[in-house]
């Protein structure tokens, strides 16, 4: 990597824009940067570091607040430019910090975002873009540094402060810093790995032993009462059979247990991890089911037992039970005999009852037939008395032949009004059309006066309506012209606005025109001044071409006693070309600014001729004039339509009452006609009707009053005729009701009615008959029963003694299943537990396998493992490899610097008690031959041995990073504690690495070193900001 040129703007102390050009510095291979205290040496290394990782070395603050100078004026933003060569490539990276800046427009600060971009400079010379992301820009710098910005800042920007305190400092503070250099994360990861890895196993044991602890403590409950020790204790008796193979972790062969008294709950002894507790949950699970087994088989028993018993008792009290209950029905039997014997003369009574009702059933039908002829009697009496009622009292008593006669006589008047019934509904008929005839002469005298009315005003209707559409016909020509307006109205507002928008493009570009003329001319200037300087120091350009031997081009000699040489300020052919170029891309600049504004010249142009001078403000106000209007005739003429079609309805509507009226005139003459006949043809009828109505209002009152007479008449002789039959019907039932009761056996119709029973009271007699009788059988069939008579002879039988002995047994038996089921359970979850604890046993073995193993190699890699004698850990062990390459490489310098008395030596020895060992340091001297500790060290001792360690520790990490030449150094203070040929040796050493083509930067105070270094970079305070000078060495 190789600094080419730095520009900071506005950057630490500088308040303006500063160029260091560290070729011209580099030409001499070692330069120094001095200048006052806080002037801003350090900001230049900043403004490096700042540039290449988009932050500051150290801890130090990099917000864009921070990094800008106080001296700056606010318009002028903090910028970074450097201009580098790495991995073969030229680039230049510019960076610009977050920052605040004075608002564009309005007053106030706004928010500046962070800025970067990369360029890469092409063979021919062109910059080309790469990229303007601060993550991608990041990421191409890393890979071709192949270093952090700590490794960074440690290699290339060497703070000898800090390689001082690295060589007073303890292990740890070393291996932190070496760490970070040669990122040797990944073996600390690898510790940390580890650990977990430790601790994760070690949580699956613990929580395995959890879990057979569980097991027990879960069996130990289900045992509860069987008198087993707590597990853990050892016991004399072997395991069954069935004992699992304790295969857990810890397995094997198992160690005593000291006996400890059992408690009343066997619990277990030991805890999670304990060696031997899988064996021992085991063992202890095998004595469990041995004695649930044991305890489950007694209770077997016991169950057998009890069925039995319980099975005898209950014979006994079924049988006790049916002695009772025959006994019982025995004494029941005889209570029902002599209930039956007190019921004998009701019983009889209702016998007699049911004989006599049947036989009155013979005389019921007659019964029946009377009562109907009875009531059929009465009722026709009662409606001939009430038909009568209705006659007139002269016609009341007439016989049923004088009533027909009167009938007779009605019905011929009745006949006579038919004629009459006719002329007197064409009579309404004709009042009914008058009226109607009248009504409709109303309607046509309103239709008249109505027509008249309208008719009247339509000359003036008509004569505006035609006026309507006349005004939209021309609404319709005038907003077809006023379109027409509005297309030229719009362009020449858009032309304006056009014009006015070029006019201040084209003052812009015309400044910029001017702007791109004076760079060119500028460029081309500079260019020719190159030019001319190249020409008048040509013989020494041509000086350096000349070779011993050979001839000179110029005046052909093949010695060259005194070539020309060159002078300050020599300008090569590289200058001239690199200015050439300049000039070639400015004069571009310049065309092409012309051409802008040329072609804006012409914009303008055609914008004025069309717009003419006239403000856009006025042709928008115009315009919207125009479109109001051209909107207002659009709206005029779309009532052409409706005013035409009103027209229309309106002529239409003139034509319909034209009509109506000369039709009412029709109606009104032929209705006066109609009227005459239909008057004349009334009187002729209403001098017929007089007579026939004799007296009545109308011939239908006359006609209604002859049809009620007729009808009270036809009702009373139907009703008298009805009277007539029905008493001769009466006669001849009681007759044959009187001869059925003879038969019978009844004195008359009277008694045989009185014994008649219906059929609810019947049906209940029946029933209380049969009742009696077959309860007597039902008694004489109980007391005949062989079983009956047997219990009734024997003593009376208890059958609550027997039942509570039975409930006794029962009970007995359900404690008994209760226990043996209780016992089989025990069993199958002992067998089931039992089961489980063997799996999990099993399944720990290997996890607690690994665990040993795994822990083991934690150990190891933390430095805390046994096996680990120096107690180093994996991380250290690496950096200790790294930290002897690095003493090695220092040593070589050292041993130059201190005239061949001091070596450095890694030293992986205990730093003492019980603290860890791998990154000591000490130094051994050639002169007494002893090696001590690198903080016994002087002032000026510890300064070089620290340089030393410092470039060493470059070159370790440049060789660690891929390779990645580093051509630009710089070395920070300290110079000022070494004596006048120590310095000289350090600035040997200095001197060998220019000689690899190296650049080293010195940055101290001491004025000694710039009679010794003459190609100087000045840092200059001043009141506006600190300021660069170079100082070159002499051409020689």
């Amino acid at each position: 990597m190789r600094l080419h040129r730095l520009q900071v703007t506005a950057f630490g102390p500088f308040g303006g824009t500063q160029t260091v050009d560290f070729d011209a510095l580099s030409a001499a291979g070692l330069f120094l940067l001095h200048g006052a205290t806080g002037a801003g040496k350090t900001s230049i290394l900043d403004a490096v570091c700042y540039s290449l990782y988009n932050a500051v070395p150290g801890s130090r603050p990099d917000s864009g607040l921070t990094l800008r100078s106080d001296h700056a004026h606010p318009e002028t933003l903090t910028e970074v430019l450097l201009d580098l060569t790495v991995g073969g490539r030229r680039l230049e990276i510019t960076r610009r910090p977050e920052q605040l800046r004075p608002k564009k427009r309005g007053s106030g600060l706004t928010k500046e975002k962070p800025y970067s971009a990369l360029r890469e400079r092409a063979p021919d010379g062109t910059w080309k873009a790469l990229s303007r992301s601060h993550q991608e820009i990041g990421e191409e710098i890393g890979q071709l540094l192949g270093m952090s910005r700590e490794q960074f800042c440690q290699v290339v920007l060497l703070p000898q402060g800090q390689f001082a305190d690295f060589l007073r400092a303890d292990d740890k503070a070393r291996g932190d810093l070496l760490g970070h250099l040669f990122d040797t994360g990944r073996f600390r990861r690898a510790e940390d790995h580890l650990a977990e890895r430790r601790r994760t196993a070690e949580a699956r044991v613990r929580a395995g032993d959890t879990r057979l602890l569980e097991l027990a403590h879960r069996m130990a409950q289900e045992a509860a009462g069987l008198g087993l020790p707590p597990v853990g204790t050892p016991e004399p008796a072997t395991a069954g059979p069935d004992a699992a193979d304790p295969a857990g972790p810890g397995a094997g062969t198992p160690r005593r247990r000291a006996a400890v008294p059992a408690p009343r709950t066997a619990e277990p002894l030991l805890g999670p991890g304990d060696e031997g507790l899988a064996e021992a949950v085991l063992e202890w699970a095998a004595l469990a089911r041995e004695a649930a087994r044991a305890r489950r088989d007694a209770a077997d028993a016991a169950v057998h037992a009890a069925e039995r018993a319980h099975h005898a008792a209950q014979e006994r009290a079924d049988e006790a039970r049916r002695t009772a209950r025959l006994q019982e029905r025995h004494r029941a039997a005889r209570h029902r005999a002599e209930a039956l014997a007190g019921f004998r003369e009701e019983r009889d009574a209702v016998a007699a009852r049911l004989d006599r009702a049947r036989a009155a059933e013979a005389v019921a039908p007659a019964l029946e037939l009377r009562a109907k002829a009875e009531a059929e009697h009465h009722a026709a009496t009662a409606g001939e008395r009430r038909a009568r009622e209705a006659l007139p009292a002269a016609d009341r008593a007439a016989d049923p032949g004088r009533l027909a006669a009167l009938e007779r006589a009605l019905r011929e008047d009745l006949g006579s009004l038919a004629a009459a019934r006719r002329a007197e509904a064409r009579a309404a008929d004709i009042t009914a059309e008058l009226a109607g005839l009248d009504r409709a002469a109303g309607a046509d005298e309103e239709v008249l006066t109505e027509t008249a009315a309208w008719l009247a005003g339509w000359e003036s209707t008509h004569a505006a309506l035609q006026r309507r559409v006349e005004e939209a016909q021309e609404a319709v020509g005038l907003a077809e012209r006023l379109a027409g307006r509005l297309g030229p109205a719009r362009r020449a507002l858009d032309a304006a606005r056009r014009r006015d928008t070029l006019t201040g493009g084209l003052e812009r570009a015309r400044s910029t025109e001017t702007a791109a003329r004076e760079r060119s001319a500028a460029a081309r200037q500079h260019w020719l001044d190159l030019k001319e300087r190249r020409l008048l120091g040509f013989a020494a350009e041509l000086a350096r071409e000349l070779r011993p031997g050979h001839a000179c081009a110029v005046c052909g000699a093949t010695e060259h006693p005194d070539p020309a040489p060159a002078g300050a300020g020599h300008v090569d052919r590289a200058a001239e070309d690199a200015a050439l170029e300049a000039y070639q891309r400015a004069e571009q600049d310049r065309e092409a600014a012309t051409a802008r504004r040329q072609a804006l010249e012409q914009d303008l142009a055609a914008a004025t001729a069309e717009a003419g001078d006239a403000p856009a403000a006025g042709l928008e106000a115009a315009l919207r004039e125009l479109e109001d209007s051209c909107a207002r005739a659009r709206r005029d003429a779309a009532g052409l339509h409706a005013a035409r079609e009103e027209l229309a309805a309106a002529q239409g509507e003139y034509e319909r009452r034209r009509a109506a009226r000369e039709e009412a005139r029709l109606r009104v003459a032929a209705r006066a006609s109609r009227r005459e006949n239909l008057e004349a043809e009334r009187d002729a009828l209403q001098e017929e009707l007089g007579r026939a109505r004799a007296g009545e209002e109308s011939v239908a009152r006359r006609a209604a009053l002859l049809e009620e007479r007729l009808t009270a008449l036809v009702t009373a002789a139907e009703a008298a005729r009805e009277a007539g039959r029905t008493a001769a019907r009466l006669a001849e039932a009681g007759q044959h009701v009187a001869d059925a009761a003879r038969r019978a056996g009844f004195a008359g119709p009277d008694e045989a009615a009185g014994a008649l029973l219906d059929a609810p009271a019947r049906q209940d007699l029946e029933r209380r008959l049969d009742a009696w009788r077959e309860e007597e059988r039902a008694v004489a069939a109980e007391l005949a029963d062989t079983e009956v008579a047997d219990a009734a002879a024997r003593p009376p039988a208890d059958p609550g003694a027997g039942q509570a002995a039975a409930d006794a047994a029962h009970v007995a038996l359900k404690e008994a299943f209760a226990a043996a089921t209780a016992a089989r359970g025990r069993c199958a979850e002992l067998d089931r537990l039992s089961a489980e604890a063997t799996a999990d046993a099993r399944r720990l073995a290997p996890l607690r396998e690994e665990y040993h193993r795994i822990a083991e190699l934690a150990a190891l890699a933390a430095g805390t493992s046994a096996r680990n004698e120096r107690k180093m850990r994996l991380e250290s062990y690496v950096l200790a490899a790294r930290l002897e390459q690095v003493a090695a490489a220092a040593s070589a310098r050292l041993q130059r610097m201190s005239a061949g008395r001091y070596t450095l030596v890694h030293s992986d020895a205990r730093s003492g008690g019980r603290g860890r060992s791998g990154l000591g340091l000490h130094v051994v001297d050639a002169w007494t031959g002893s090696e001590r500790d690198t903080t016994t060290l002087s002032g000026g001792e510890t300064f070089f041995v620290s340089l030393s360690l410092a470039l060493g520790l470059a070159d370790v990490v440049t060789e660690e990073a891929g390779g990645t030449r580093l051509d630009t150094l710089f070395v920070d203070e300290g110079f000022g504690s070494l004596d006048e040929q120590t310095l000289e040796e350090v600035m040997d050493v200095l001197d060998s690495l220019r000689e690899r083509d190296r650049t080293v930067g010195i940055v101290s105070h001491v004025g000694d070193l710039r009679r010794r270094v003459p190609a100087r970079l000045e840092v200059v305070k001043g009141r506006s900001g600190s300021a660069v000078r170079h100082h070159a060495a002499p051409a020689g």
